[in-house]
């Protein structure tokens, strides 16, 4: 289970440190893909073929689906970490997350979520005042604190 909030720096070749509690996780490989909110997500292998898997099953007919679909489908890459833990993330998934000096890497269960820094802080920001009224609309999803 990825857990926790770590900052880290990015360098001019776009290469990134995964947090050292992770990498093991990762080491076989993983894939990194748009997420929401200009953020990336990457997933372990076996994720990301559970998650491909439910991409595969929206219906085609769909707009929103195929959209969708194609957005993460389209936007993954398969990464190695290097000897130092770090991963090459790509131009244009870069680009997507406005990702400069300094990211924030996010656990979210399943996943890790990269985020610039200020947008990072923004979300969060902005997630802490309404943490009230979203955790009374997940009382109907059995999410209870």
């Amino acid at each position: 289970m990825f857990i926790g909030e770590y900052s880290h720096s990015i360098d001019q070749k776009g290469r990134v440190a995964i947090p050292a509690k992770f990498r093991t996780d990762l080491a076989a490989g993983c894939v990194v893909t748009r997420g929401l909110d200009n953020s990336l997500v990457i997933y372990s292998v076996p994720e990301w073929e559970k998650m491909a898997e439910k991409l595969s099953k929206l219906p085609f007919s769909s707009r929103d689906a195929r959209a969708f679909s194609r957005l993460m489908l389209s936007g993954a890459m398969d990464l190695d970490l290097d000897k130092q833990g770090r991963v090459l993330i790509p131009p244009y998934l870069r680009d997507y997350a406005s990702l400069s000096e300094q990211v924030i890497i996010t656990g979210a269960y399943n996943r890790l979520e990269v985020w610039a820094k200020d947008k990072w802080e923004e979300y969060r920001s902005d997630a802490e005042d309404k943490a009230v009224s979203i955790a009374d609309e997940l009382q109907d999803k059995d999410i209870n604190f």
